[in-house]
């Protein structure tokens, strides 16, 4: 043992339990030597410094490391980077599809450079599950799921080949099939360890992921969170993940949730508090008397939207709750014994006696003053309290959309009366198809944030059969989905009797997958699309998913509301948002009476008896007993083996990328940006989804002509992330998001921009065609919070090869601003007071970009010149956002993956 690890501060020791002997790293160690105070060490950190003490090798991390991170300070704001070594990558399809093309492109590069295929291997153990490609194409039918399921294999039979030669080509690679569940509830309820023992050496399980929502593991006291997949490849094949050391903002929570409210009404209530307060780049961490009021799923549900509050993750430490958990979804008794020793031991397990650890900041909140809530029409963070919902509606009619108010509505001191009771009945009662402003077009319940949780999913169940009794069916225009997170759910609602009910409502299984979520919500009816298109009508979808950024959830729909599953229900009932569902009726019922929300609400009391009833450890394990083995689709598919792919020519949803074609083993010198022109001109919180589009493929897009020109159907297009593995598609979509707003071109919707040269309106994808074929650098603007939303490597791929050299914004959220890295796109921050207002930038100027040919430190200060139409010379400074060393080192190979190749051939020539 001594001779594998440097120990260099003497804390390696062994445990027994029951008699199985165990090393750790002790953590108590470094206290008892008067090195730290671990009671004082937020939960989080020490995971942190177990993991850099136990990968001390001398190489990779150096006793250095070790010592800058036990010099670690709560209170004080820290540039200490670390490199932090993952136990686990975890993968999603549209995510992983791109980074198992990019090993595979890897194996052909190093075998063209002379070298061993066989070195382009995972070296951290990686799980990917396919979860992001089923498509709500059937619904309201008992035969929605094999039909979906169907067409899903139908449309990505290239992509499953390509996996499942992955699944068989790679070791240390498992792959989980479709039809399974989504990949963070499986992470949840099977792949996470908690505590991981490898030749008897335990330590924390810790994982990063190619999604965003990664961070749901934290309830489950993992350490991990969402990078970019270039990232993540890298770690893969063994390098570490480099990080500055966050400051920790905890939350502390008192009390418990009022009856009537969910886990969702929490989350979204944080979700406000937190992005108000702003914990970008942060972990945030829970502590307080309220955790023991939260079950595990309701933590997990808090921890997933980390990413729509902005932290890096949201961290709950281990306890009696999570060790029930582990119980209730059949861990076995050796595996919770050895969690439950090691935290103790660890100092890693929180009871009420714990004393709370130091923070930077401390934020409160009071679990008894949550409210029910929904979040929209477009951003996670813009919480509507259920009782508002109706004049909040009306006012983003007006503000956002530009829409007049129905006739029958006035407005009086910010609150909307209607001044027609029989119009608005009417409205409301309406069971034709006759669509208004305000119809709920799509209800889906979807997403792992929500069903990932049985006391939500529950009482979706019992409000669809309260509902049924009364005489309540849901509006004929709604369309209803319900895609749970694993198989476990629609067990568990079947032994509770209400899978029917949420049948008879139309909630139907359409699969085990995002879909809606992420934007697969599929076709809505023709003569629905075609009224919502002919009166130009703002209508509305409600889901209980984590993200509603325009454009994202189906291009018709353009307010979207996120909501908890029985609300997402009840709307369905409803048939429109606006309404005041507190004190207004839902609709009719069968006696002729109105319908109230409290006539239909489930009490606390009976949903833990339902979920007493329904819930079985059982269900856990024999579900998950053949999880990697997939249906006969899966099964029947038989690719060539080997270690190199076989890379079919036609395919269509397969390249092998262009990112070492003509690689040279030594890397280029880093010059200034000399003559750029600016692609795109964009406002805040420019999303990765307008800058990489998931969702449908218009015919007219660059990316739809292209397929177009290939022989492909548009019935065949499929999605943008279901073709992530063709770079052709993928850099054609790039800015192409229907919603994007190019400022270049003021009122002007879409993916366009003006070609300098010649003053052209064309695409964007096209100009930058134009401008590569002469040679001429790119940069994009924008404003702040660039980037935000899900981690798409292809966001910053696809902005490379449009031949962007730089982008310049105000603020990044971090996975993308790494991603740019990542791909060798350099990230500028304008400085402080400095924006394209204040500097008086169009994007019609020509950019000159100084300071990169020397020798370049993290943060430093480059020179940008300008010159517009009028030869008015501007010069100003930015921020060139390598935060640490080992950027740089990217940057000037032009990524990370020229950078780990590069490394492997010196390695092994040496």
């Amino acid at each position: 043992m001594s001779g594998k690890y440097l120990n260099s501060f003497s804390t390696l020791k062994k445990i027994t339990i029951d008699s199985r002997h165990f090393s750790i790293f002790s953590l108590p160690e470094l206290d008892k030597q008067g090195i730290i105070n671990l009671s004082q060490v937020p939960f989080s950190i020490r995971i942190l410094l177990e993991n850099i003490l136990r990968n001390e090798d001398g190489i990779l991390v150096t006793k250095e490391d070790v010592e800058k991170l036990m010099k670690y300070n709560p209170l004080q704001k820290s540039d200490i980077e670390i490199p932090f070594m993952p136990g686990r990558v975890l993968l999603q399809d549209f995510t992983g599809v791109p980074a198992v093309v990019d090993l595979a492109a890897l194996r052909d590069a190093i075998k063209d450079l002379g070298g061993n295929p066989d070195h382009i291997n995972p070296i951290v153990p990686s799980d990917l599950v396919i979860d992001h490609s089923v498509q709500v194409d059937k619904f309201g039918t008992r035969h929605a799921f094999s039909l979906n399921v169907k067409k899903e294999f139908e449309r990505n039979k290239e992509r499953y080949f390509l996996l499942k030669w992955a699944q068989k080509s790679f070791e240390n690679f498992r792959v989980v099939p479709p039809g399974t569940g989504i990949v963070h509830q499986v992470n949840l309820e099977y792949l996470a360890q908690v505590v991981m023992a490898t030749d008897n050496l335990a330590y924390p399980d810790t994982v990063i992921g190619t999604d965003s929502h990664t961070t749901m593991i934290n309830g489950l006291s993992v350490l991990g969170w969402g990078v970019g997949g270039i990232e993540a490849e890298a770690v893969m094949l063994g390098q570490p993940y480099y990080m500055n050391l966050p400051e920790v903002v905890g939350v502390k929570l008192t009390g418990s949730l009022p009856s009537g409210t969910t886990a969702t009404d929490l989350v979204l209530t944080l979700t406000e508090m937190l992005r108000k307060f702003g914990v970008v780049g942060r972990f945030v961490e829970y502590f307080g008397t309220g955790l023991s009021h939260l079950s595990l799923p309701d933590r997990a549900t808090i921890a997933n939207m980390s990413p729509e509050y902005g932290a890096t993750m949201g961290f709950f430490p281990i306890d009696d709750m999570l060790l029930d958990y582990l119980k209730q979804t059949a861990r076995s008794i050796d595996h919770i014994q050895l969690v439950e020793t090691y935290a103790k031991e660890q100092g890693l397990f929180r009871t009420t006696e714990t004393p709370d650890p130091t923070y930077k900041t401390v934020l409160e909140l009071d679990l008894s003053t949550v409210e029910p809530s929904l979040a929209g029409p477009r951003r996670p963070q813009d919480r509507v309290p259920l009782q508002k919902m109706k004049t909040v509606f009306f006012q983003s009619l007006k503000s956002i959309f530009n829409k007049p108010l129905p006739e029958y509505i006035k407005e009086v001191n910010e609150k909307f009366e209607v001044t027609d009771e029989v119009s608005a009945l009417k409205i409301h009662m309406n069971d034709s198809s006759e669509l208004t402003h305000g119809a709920v077009v799509i209800a889906a319940i979807t997403s792992c944030t929500n069903t990932s949780n049985p006391s939500v999913m529950i009482a979706a169940g019992l409000v669809a059969k309260k509902a049924l009794e009364k005489g309540l069916k849901t509006r004929p225009w709604v369309k209803t989905s319900l895609a749970p997170g694993s198989r476990t759910v629609t067990d568990y609602l079947q032994r509770a009797g209400l899978m029917k009910s949420l049948e008879q409502q139309g909630f139907h299984l359409v699969g085990y997958g995002c879909t809606t979520c992420i934007g697969n919500s599929g076709p809505l009816p023709t003569e629905i699309e075609n009224t919502i298109k002919n009166k130009d009508l703002v209508v509305a979808a409600v889901l209980s998913g984590n993200r509603n950024f325009e454009g994202r959830i189906h291009p018709a729909v353009r307010a979207n509301y996120l909501a908890s599953p029985p609300l997402v229900i009840v709307y369905a009932l409803a048939g429109r948002v606006d309404l005041d569902l507190t004190s207004e009726p839902i609709g009719m019922g069968r006696d002729g009476l109105p319908v109230y929300l409290k006539d239909i609400w489930p009490t606390e009391q009976e949903i833990s008896d339902t979920m007493a009833a329904s819930l079985d450890p059982q269900l856990f394990e024999q579900k998950y007993q053949e999880v990697f083995n997939g249906d006969e689709n899966w099964r029947s598919l038989l690719p060539k083996r080997g270690k190199l792919f076989h890379w079919d020519k036609k395919s269509t949803y397969i390249k092998k990328p262009p990112f070492f074609e003509n690689f040279k083993l030594k890397a280029g010198k880093i010059s200034d940006i000399h003559g750029a022109r600016v692609l795109a001109l964009l406002g805040d919180s420019v999303t990765t989804d307008h800058i990489s589009p998931a969702g449908n493929i218009p015919p007219s897009s660059p990316a739809g002509k292209y397929l177009i020109a290939q022989g492909v159907d548009v019935k065949d297009f499929n999605s943008y992330g279901s073709r992530r593995g063709n770079h052709e598609v993928m850099m054609r979509g790039t800015f192409a998001n229907i919603r994007i707003k190019n400022q270049i071109l003021p009122g002007v919707e879409g993916g366009y921009t003006i070609y300098f040269p010649t003053n052209e309106q064309m695409t964007i994808y096209e100009a930058a065609m134009k401008y590569q074929e002469n040679k001429v650098p790119l940069i994009i603007i924008a404003g702040k919070e660039y980037g935000t939303g899900s981690s798409r490597d292809w966001a910053a791929k696809g902005t490379f090869l449009l031949g962007v050299k730089a982008v310049l914004s105000e603020s990044f959220e971090r996975i993308h601003r790494s991603n740019l890295v990542g791909m060798g796109v350099l990230p500028l921050q304008f400085l402080t007071g400095d924006n394209t207002q204040t500097l008086g930038i169009t994007g019609r100027e020509i950019f000159t970009i100084s300071g990169l040919s020397g020798e370049l430190k993290p943060r430093q200060e480059l020179t940008i010149q300008t010159i517009n139409e009028e030869n008015i010379r501007l010069t100003f400074n930015v921020i060139a956002r390598l935060d640490t060393p080992i950027e740089i080192v990217y940057y000037k190979n032009g990524g990370i993956l020229p950078t780990v190749l590069r490394n492997m051939m010196k390695k092994h020539k040496s």
